[in-house]
């Protein structure tokens, strides 16, 4: 970029303003152990959770300890009967969805239903003692079942080998809890944040693409369907099968999902209709499982759920395959099953927080669902989390505390132990209808244009995560915005921005020349923003960057009036957002001060923050070097100290 041209009478003005110059001081020395603490407690513990502890009795100590282990110890002591009236209702509502979606999940992760049910009974009770949201209701979510059950088919048939199939969701369940727990104890919850808005926002809507067509097998009555996950397969798979294809199925499928789909716009336009929308699953259970008993549907194309067991969970702990074979399948398919459900659940607890202005603890989440993942895998249930559609309902239907989750997993008790047989005809087809319904909420179209708007990058990851998901599979295509979204990271620190400054007339103040355009050049000063810790990886590319800078500037000879413009004297580099540098730094400073002592020139540098000028002072008494010997609190001051010097040395300088 090239240098303005600026009038004479611009730096006249800045020659003559008084201004009082301030010493760059480096902090007070501290110990390398201080300072590491303050480096630890900063990165792991920037919420300060012992800060409550601090100068209480021990007695106090205990209480807030527990209570910060078992948020229900901090809200159980003042529930009353008006916040229970509120629960019972909210928990009722949620179950009426639960239930029908609790089975339908199950199925989609190649599951047997019950599955889904065990899976919205033991998960609620445990969040409800170690949760900190009081909206979140748990349970099995749509795309960590489509996760588990495509990574596990790639490996295990479910039908060939569903023993072994159940025992595999159930160990990589336990993985995954595990992985979620260590990450709230070890306080790593960073580790989520690597999946972006935009990576998630696309990656929602691919999986929600893909779940909604791999329920074409349910809508259309298929039996043979592909197990592949990409929308190729499956679009080939629906029409190289249209001899299959059922009238029958395909009318009751369409009439339901119209009919869920029109419940859902009503609770969307009008919120307080919300019920519409969470009664009108298991309605449509109700109401498809009577017609086709009364008609009896199973023999005309039908397809049915058939008999489910009565009873309580069964114990799973002896099903876990923890080691062998299938160790490293189960590992990754917890993994990935956590932290995508693991990043669902936080996000949506902190939106409906925010909603209520109460805050809610990542770490404490992230331990909550990992313990209760971990204890649903020994109780035969399958990776939950907090859902979006059922916390949307239990916070609009009112729900005060987490006992709303208690009451949902007291109504799917008393379904599995009274109410089993009457699934029996509950057909396939309204399983998938729910499914549709459920995940076509995940399409967030508004958002999607916004981060066209904002960030064109963005976007690109965005498509990625959601092109990736349909052509080739799930996970890769999370692993693909994932690695993009690291890449747009590296790059930023790799090649970080470095702007020109200028003055803006009549004022001390010094701005971005591209951003603001009435600023102007100072004559004989390079004025430089850095925008990004200095450090081993972009040392090498501001050199360069910086050389070149210089090189534009002595390349202008004239100043388009004919003439001689001042010479470059000073490169005053303004460090304020500059906020660490390591040993690459310092030397980038000493051989950037040599190298500007050969062109005859000056550096000056300008407020380095403390972290910054602490090793660089350092650097000069260990080594005997004159980095620090020009240092200015800001540009205004540099310039105005600096600048009669230039003024001397440039007689056709008026």
């Amino acid at each position: 970029m090239e240098p303005k041209a600026n009038p004479t009478h611009h730096a006249v003005e800045i020659a003559t303003m008084e201004t009082e110059s301030h010493p760059v001081a480096a902090p007070p020395p501290r110990s390398t152990l201080h300072k590491l603490k303050a480096r630890l407690k900063e990165t792991f513990f920037p919420d300060d959770p012992l800060r409550q502890f601090k100068n209480q009795p021990w007695k106090t100590k205990l209480q807030l300890g527990a209570n910060y282990v078992f948020p229900i110890l901090e809200w159980g002591p003042k529930y009353n009967l008006k916040l229970l009236k509120s629960d019972i209702v909210s928990g009722l509502t949620i179950a009426s969805l639960a239930i029908p979606q609790g089975i339908s999940y199950a199925k989609l992760a190649n599951l047997p239903p019950i599955i889904g049910l065990y899976s919205s009974f033991v998960p609620p009770l445990i969040y409800a003692v170690l949760g900190s949201s009081r909206d979140l209701a748990v349970g099995p979510v749509s795309i960590a079942s489509l996760i588990m059950g495509s990574m596990l088919r790639q490996q295990v048939s479910p039908t060939k080998d569903p023993i072994l199939f159940l025992q595999l969701a159930f160990s990589s369940t336990f993985f995954a809890g595990l992985f979620q727990s260590s990450l709230g104890f070890l306080r790593l919850g960073f580790i989520i944040d690597f999946l972006s808005k935009a990576t998630l926002i696309g990656f929602m809507a691919g999986a929600a693409v893909i779940v909604s067509l791999q329920q074409l097998k349910a809508l259309l009555g298929i039996t043979h369907f592909t197990k592949q996950m990409g929308i190729v397969p499956v679009m080939t798979s629906v029409f190289h099968n249209t001899n299959e294809w059922s009238w029958q199925t395909i009318l009751m499928g369409f009439c339901f999902l119209v009919f869920l789909l029109f419940t859902r716009h009503i609770s969307i336009r009008k919120p307080k209709l919300f019920w519409v929308s969470a009664g009108a699953p298991l309605l449509s259970v109700i109401i498809s499982t009577l017609l086709v008993f009364a008609f009896k549907a199973q023999n005309h194309g039908i397809s049915i759920i058939g008999k489910l067991p009565e009873g309580l969970n069964p114990p799973s702990w002896n099903m876990l395959r923890l080691h062998g074979t299938y160790l490293g399948l189960v590992m990754k398919t917890g993994l990935v099953t956590g932290i995508i459900s693991l990043t669902e659940g936080i996000a949506v607890g902190r939106t409906f927080a925010a909603l209520k202005n109460y805050q809610v603890d990542g770490n404490k989440e992230m331990i909550a669902i990992g313990v209760m993942n971990i204890v649903g895998s020994s109780t035969s249930c399958y990776i939950t989390t907090g859902a979006f559609s059922r916390s949307a309902v239990n916070h609009n239907a009112g729900c005060k505390t987490a006992v709303s989750n208690i009451i949902m997993s007291v109504t799917v008790m008393v379904t599995l132990l009274l109410l089993m047989p009457l699934f029996k005809y509950t057909p396939n087809v309204v399983l998938g209808s729910i499914i549709v319904t459920a995940v076509i909420g995940l399409i967030d179209v508004p958002a999607a244009f916004q981060i066209w708007k904002i960030d064109k990058f963005d976007f690109v990851i965005m498509l990625c995560a959601f092109f990736g998901v349909l052509f080739i599979s799930v996970q890769e295509g999370l692993a693909i915005a994932v690695g993009i979204s690291i890449f747009k990271v590296l790059l930023q620190i790799t090649r970080p921005k470095t702007v020109m400054l200028g003055n803006i007339p009549g004022t001390d103040i010094y701005r971005n020349l591209d951003q603001y355009k009435e600023t102007v050049n100072v004559p004989g000063f390079l004025i430089l923003g850095i925008e990004a810790p200095i450090n081993f990886v972009n040392t090498t590319y501001l050199k360069e960057r910086i050389t070149r800078w210089i090189e534009d500037y002595e390349s202008l000879s004239n100043n388009g009036n004919g003439k001689k413009k001042p010479t470059l004297r000073f490169v005053v580099l303004d460090l304020s957002a500059v906020s660490a540098i390591d040993t690459n730094g310092v030397a980038f400073f000493e051989d950037l001060r040599m190298a500007m002592e050969k062109k005859n020139l000056e550096l000056v540098l300008v407020n380095p923050v403390g972290e910054v000028i602490e090793k660089l002072q350092r650097a000069d008494d260990t080594k005997e070097l004159a980095i620090t010997d020009c240092l200015f609190l800001t540009v205004g001051e540099a310039v105005a100290s600096l600048l009669p010097t230039i003024k001397n040395q440039n007689s056709n300088y008026v």
